[in-house]
């Protein structure tokens, strides 16, 4: 770990491909949160061999930072996922957990001494990895239909404002004026185009009712995250609309 990070401490996980990869294979970021009740729950989960899970490095409820898994090696954060082209995340990223009970367990804000570290720790790789803005995703963005981390509490707009990931540039107060206006089926037809553009997995295993609301839902939690409810309306199809011309 760099000695310009500080705050960090080692605890080295066994949940790790053996072999090492190239810098240059290191395509995304993903963050996470731990979705456990206790944090040394999800510390204790993270470096057990049985658990078969771990994470590059995992920043605690006080903004420490604990090293899991070097960077060079395969960490088992993703499970199935895609991107773009890309499939099995695991292979091309680095991921992040953050220390938060989760939806299932009273999901609450993350500290400012965790954002202040997600903000060091992510504009460090983004420089030595030369990561793409719209290659810093969500768990849930490349796993819709399984997962919801790191939620829409995780501040995505304040994070996009200091280089790390992507946001509208859209009016607040503009914007705001279609929310839950109904639109037509050419009209969604754009919008579901649109999230595949962007680089959202398309439907494996669902029913495409189901699967739409999760992928509608996982859209809302990244780029509207004031209303997360699954229904396609006028405000997500203008957010859309100014993220594929970015």
């Amino acid at each position: 770990m760099p000695k310009l990070i500080k705050n960090t401490t080692l605890n080295y996980s066994p949940n790790f491909d053996q072999k090492k990869r190239r810098p240059k294979e290191i395509k995304f970021i993903i963050f996470h949160y731990t979705g456990m009740k206790k944090e040394s729950q999800a510390i204790n989960k993270l470096t057990n061999y049985n658990s078969n899970v771990s994470s590059h490095y995992l920043i605690k409820n006080n903004g420490e930072i604990i090293n899991l898994v070097p960077d060079l090696y395969v960490a088992w954060h993703a499970g199935l996922s895609s991107w773009k082209k890309y499939k099995s995340i695991n292979k091309y990223s680095i991921g992040i957990e953050i220390s938060n009970p989760g939806h299932e367990n009273s999901y609450k804000k993350f500290s400012k001494k965790q954002i202040k570290s997600v903000l060091i720790l992510s504009s460090f790789l983004i420089k030595k990895y030369k990561i793409k803005s719209n290659f810093i995703l969500g768990h849930s963005d490349i796993a819709p239909g399984r997962k919801k981390d790191p939620g829409e509490k995780f501040p995505w707009k304040y994070f996009s404002k200091n280089k790390i990931g992507c946001w509208h540039n859209l009016n607040k107060r503009k914007l705001f004026k279609n929310r839950n206006l109904i639109i037509d089926q050419l009209e969604k037809d754009k919008f579901i185009k649109n999230v595949y553009k962007l680089g959202y997995p398309k439907n494996i295993f669902y029913s495409k009712h189901k699967y739409l609301k999760l992928l509608t839902t996982a859209f809302q939690r990244r780029f509207r995250q004031e209303l997360v409810n699954g229904i396609i309306d006028k405000e997500c199809l203008i957010i859309s609309n100014n993220l594929i011309k970015k």
